[in-house]
């Protein structure tokens, strides 16, 4: 995806350097449409520069920060000395992300998506997201309910649902928690198999979280979360020790949640 306006001050961008001479570089901002930057060269790198080749090549791709931008002499100012190496790997990696999610989007739509679709789409994902990748990120992750709000059609909901599902990796974290659940009832057991499906969340757990728990050694049970960050996860793995805790003390039993395993392994 390219941007048709002008980029900002302070920005920072993907290039390709198209042609050098002795006093700079130029370079076509690959992000933007028709929009071609000079890197001066007091701006290639840091101290004396004998030969601007010695520091880049034609075709090499770049990142840049943009000094100054004037629209009305068409003139963007950019240095490539001003980007450090942590900068410069985290904007190669979100270009490449952007890159990943334009294909992704022929792929939801067809390489036949009309502009105007393929533009709507895109703009409502990225005044929403901040970016192509980060709104199918978040399909992936949360399903339809991330795209709620958002000027779409339901069959471009789904569609982008779909596709963020099926090529989208998302980084998940797991956690671990054990509950101890005992009961003297006479119907007992009915009571833990009880707490147990609530523990489970009877069957309303978000889409997003993936929720197991099982058995270990009498008194003791498992439950492992795997949700797309730790705050989430761990949320969940109080919510689910809390809702066994609730089910068998409500039953007249006993539900002690800790950390660590109690019981040797099978």
């Amino acid at each position: 995806m390219q941007y048709s306006g002008w980029p900002e001050s302070g920005e920072l961008v993907v290039g390709e350097v198209d042609e050098i001479e002795d006093f700079g570089v130029f370079v076509d901002m690959l992000e933007y449409e028709d929009k071609r930057g000079l890197v001066h060269v007091s701006e290639v790198a840091s101290g004396w520069i004998k030969n601007v080749r010695d520091h880049v090549n034609t075709g090499q791709v770049v990142v840049c920060k943009v000094l100054d931008v004037d629209e009305s002499s068409q003139q963007i100012d950019l240095s490539i000395k001003d980007v450090n190496d942590h900068q410069r790997s985290d904007k190669i990696q979100e270009w490449k992300n952007e890159r990943k999610a334009d294909k992704w989007m022929e792929l939801a739509f067809g390489e036949d998506v009309s502009d105007e679709q393929y533009s709507t789409v895109a703009n409502a994902l990225v005044g929403e997201f901040g970016g192509l990748y980060e709104g199918f990120e978040q399909a992936a992750i949360h399903g339809p309910g991330a795209l709620d709000g958002l000027d779409l059609t339901d069959d471009e909901v789904e569609a982008l649902v779909d596709t963020a599902r099926q090529n989208v990796s998302v980084p998940y974290v797991q956690v671990t928690g054990y509950v101890d659940l005992t009961s003297t009832a006479a119907d007992g057991v009915e009571d833990i198999r009880g707490a147990l499906e609530a523990a489970g969340g009877n069957g309303e757990v978000p889409d997003e979280i993936d929720l197991e728990v099982t058995y270990v050694g009498a008194p003791e049970y498992r439950i492992r979360v795997q949700a797309p960050n730790y705050k989430t996860a761990e949320t969940e793995l109080e919510a689910s020790a809390a809702r066994a805790t609730e089910a068998i003390e409500a039953a007249g039993g006993t539900a002690d949640f800790h950390r660590e395993r109690r019981t040797d392994e099978e």
